[in-house]
């Protein structure tokens, strides 16, 4: 458990890694494009397609130096690196690959230590002759690239995965996705939130799920909490709320840790839970906005894209929850009937060495993929190695002692870390 604790622990030391965002202009023959992009991540070399936090790349040591230089410092760094990054980055206008020109940089002074630093970068490629349309794009270990097209009627908005290239975009406008097409498009995303890189909201939702056995407590606090995460979502994103994530981190961390501790000492659904559920579910409203608020929301297809947010999100919690609750179908069956079954342990023992497994040969081949699931395996294994224990033991009531319990202590110590760190650390 110390070594889960640490392990889950550790990825919000650092930045997530986030996408980057260019506006894009037409002035006469020259499009001009305005990028807010965290610089640091480039200059290191991570590999942004593969990583969630920059404290998981083998470049984070050379991330946190990069960060700690001043404006006018990483400005001149990156301007030396300017020409390699140009080389990766694609304008094609038909067949041609057009060139690039830096014309601005400007970094920006570190405010607030637990969000990445964001700076804005300038830079310009010419159009030939009779262009009419243009495609844009660049290599995969940069990420992914918000594309926003400005100053046109139904303008292109392109939320592009790592290495993809966009569709050719008319230069006067009128490629604005449809609403079933941005629907589908940002749906994604929001599952993307949850699972694999919210490891603070899937600790939530199995706060909510290890408190009963039966189905209607959940749903009660499952329910609070969609609908008040939804509220704080929209108004955010609508520009209604704005809340420092130095004040809604901490605060989610502490919400994880009173659903935990709440477990430990109650059996059943309180009269007040779900209303504390409600409140949480506020403040985790406002932390998934603050991912939508990093490459914005199409104005043409807002609310498309924010429904489609959320249900991925919703995806996420609702998977979260299914393999939580088939990690521990036995261990539940055999408390409620007071039996043991070696059989079962046994089972339950393979199935989390599966888990070690599966972790050993991503870490030779795929290291940076392992760094992304590695906090779900353990969290299935710890799930899997506690309901081993339970079902070798006949007693009535095992799954709340040795599994639902346990579980909850372990959740705690972790939320209770993050208090601690994204306070005072």
């Amino acid at each position: 458990m110390a070594v889960v604790l640490l392990t889950l622990a550790s990825p919000a030391r650092a930045h997530e890694v986030l996408p980057s965002i260019t506006d894009m202009t037409q002035d006469g023959s020259t499009l001009v494009f305005d990028m807010r992009l965290n610089i640091e991540s480039f200059l290191a070399g991570i590999n942004q397609a593969e990583v969630a936090d920059t404290a998981e790349s083998a470049q984070a040591a050379t991330y946190d130096q990069l960060r700690a230089l001043s404006a006018a410092e990483l400005d001149a760094r990156f301007s030396d690196f300017w020409p390699r990054m140009a080389e990766n980055i694609t304008v094609r206008v038909g067949d041609q690959t057009m060139p690039l020109t830096l014309t601005g940089v400007q970094a920006a002074e570190v405010s607030d230590e637990s969000v990445a630093r964001l700076s804005d970068v300038q830079f310009t490629a010419p159009l030939p002759d009779g262009a009419d349309a243009v495609q844009v794009g660049w290599i995969r270990p940069y990420g992914t690239l918000v594309v926003r097209q400005m100053d046109v009627e139904d303008p292109y908005s392109g939320f592009l995965e790592a290495g993809q290239l966009s569709d050719p975009i008319t230069l006067t406008g009128g490629n604005a996705m449809g609403a079933v097409a941005t629907f589908f498009s940002y749906v994604p995303t929001g599952f993307d939130h949850i699972v694999p890189l919210g490891v603070d909201h899937i600790l939530f939702v199995l706060g909510l799920f290890f408190l009963s056995t039966h189905l209607r407590p959940l749903l009660w606090q499952v329910s609070a909490f969609t609908l008040a995460h939804t509220i704080t979502l929209a108004l955010a994103a609508l520009g209604y709320v704005t809340v420092p994530a130095s004040i809604v981190e901490p605060l989610i961390a502490l919400s994880i840790a009173y659903v935990a501790v709440e477990n430990i000492f109650l059996r059943t659904l309180s009269p007040w839970r779900p209303f504390v559920i409600f409140g949480f579910g506020l403040l985790h409203g406002l932390g998934f906005a603050s991912v939508l608020a990093q490459f914005g929301l199409p104005e043409a297809n807002f609310v498309p894209a924010l429904i489609g947010f959320n249900i991925g999100v919703e995806i996420g919690q609702i998977c979260v929850i299914a393999v939580a609750f088939l990690c521990v179908y036995q261990a539940r069956e055999y408390s409620e009937r007071g039996e043991r079954s070696v059989t079962a342990a046994a089972l339950y023992l393979v199935a989390a060495t599966l888990m070690i497994a599966i972790a050993v040969p991503l870490s030779i081949w795929a290291p940076e993929v392992l760094s992304d699931v590695f906090p779900i395996l353990a969290i299935i294994g710890v799930m899997l190695g506690l309901s081993a224990a339970a079902v070798n033991v006949a007693q009535p009531d095992t799954y709340t002692n040795m599994v639902a319990m346990p579980a909850s202590v372990l959740i705690a110590l972790i939320a209770v870390y993050w208090v601690i760190e994204r306070v005072f650390l």
